[in-house]
């Protein structure tokens, strides 16, 4: 179904300007915007996507991945179709990249949504998969619902978005993982056909002004974003304008999308960057899409011991007071926690939507 956009202003040529990204789309009549998604229909931007789903998944929390918001617990995820970067490694690329997909988009309503969530004993709702950014309006109006029920709202985004729309959007989210492709703007120019800038001021504005809780993933691409030059100058940026306290992931690139001959990140690559970023005053770095109990283990920021030992999204050992504090020099780890561990390694698995 398509609903009325907002962010969006009429140009004296006739066309319709996006104002939601920073691609800033100039559409005309009947014409769509790079993400696909919203359209110029009658002198008004429309998202064609809202009530739509590409499809439900019951997650652990630690795939986001979110390691200091509530470990353990379940998560609703979702998403549409669309996206409003061309990322040539995109891991979704069937979801993100898919234009033909949107007539096989199932309808799910914003309460349906929190139907299925609540009988599922999810404890927060994820929009993921594409960008959620790109179908913001029902995402604000599916993460009120949530609200109202009590459950929890978390974004899987890469952050591209103008500052107006991420005042509405990023409040309503109580965690959001944002993708921080690389360090440099050739890459995001390349890549990504955008530009990097606007995610640092996205980061920046979310650390800073609102209570979203915040981690950052990069994922390492051999040859592309994995130099340690490159990653030392993320840790230092990330160090000096979000503090140590905000999580870091390291996750491994597999053969995806465009980018079928660029071989798999090596362990070794991962775990190097991680001490880089240690090395750098972060003090909670995180490896992904790889068995490493060390590089997913989180430690006291005051004594080091270990809190919460995982292997890939399984929590092994969880040890935090009900406090959320370190039980042995009770210094607090930052983050969203329970004063005990949520449904215990829950395994993904695929979701059929509760009955309109």
């Amino acid at each position: 179904m398509n609903a009325t956009a907002r962010w969006w202003h009429p140009l004296p040529d006739g066309r319709l300007q996006c104002d939601l990204c920073p691609r800033d789309c100039q559409l005309h009549e009947g014409q769509r915007g790079a993400c696909f998604t919203r359209m110029a229909v009658g002198g008004q931007m429309q998202l064609t996507v809202y009530g739509r789903s590409s499809g439900f998944c019951l997650d652990p929390i630690e795939k986001k991945p979110l390691n200091h918001f509530y470990p353990g617990s379940s998560v609703l995820s979702f998403g549409t179709a669309g996206c409003n970067l061309s990322c040539k490694f995109c891991q979704n690329w069937e979801i993100s990249h898919a234009r033909a997909q949107e007539e096989e988009l199932q309808l799910a309503s914003p309460e349906r949504i929190v139907r299925t969530a609540l009988a599922r004993q999810a404890r927060s709702v994820a929009y993921t998969y594409n960008d959620p950014v790109i179908s913001a309006e029902y995402v604000l109006d599916t993460a009120r619902t949530c609200r109202e029920a009590g459950l929890l709202n978390v974004a899987v985004t890469a952050g591209y978005i103008h500052r107006e729309p991420a005042r509405e959007f990023f409040p309503a989210m109580d965690a959001a993982n944002v993708d921080l492709k690389a360090f440099t703007d050739d890459f995001y120019h390349r890549l990504c056909a955008g530009h990097l800038q606007p995610v640092l001021d996205t980061l920046v504005y979310i650390h800073r002004e609102t209570a979203c809780w915040l981690e950052l993933t990069t994922l390492l691409i051999p040859g592309h974003n994995d130099s340690p030059t490159e990653i030392e100058a993320l840790c230092a940026w990330v160090a000096e304008h979000l503090g140590p306290e905000v999580p870091l992931h390291f996750t491994a690139f597999h053969a995806a999308g465009r980018m079928q001959e660029v071989p798999t990140t090596p362990t070794a690559t991962l775990s190097r960057a991680r001490e880089q970023a240690l090395a750098a005053g972060l003090h909670f770095v995180y490896t992904g899409n790889v068995h490493d109990r060390e590089g997913g283990t989180t430690r006291c920021a005051g004594c080091q011991r270990s809190l919460i030992q995982r292997d890939w999204q399984q929590v092994l050992t969880y040890a935090l007071d009900p406090a959320g504090r370190c039980p042995h020099c009770h210094t607090p780890l930052p983050g969203r926690f329970a004063s005990t561990l949520g449904h215990h390694n829950v395994a993904p698995s695929p979701v059929h939507l509760a009955p309109p």
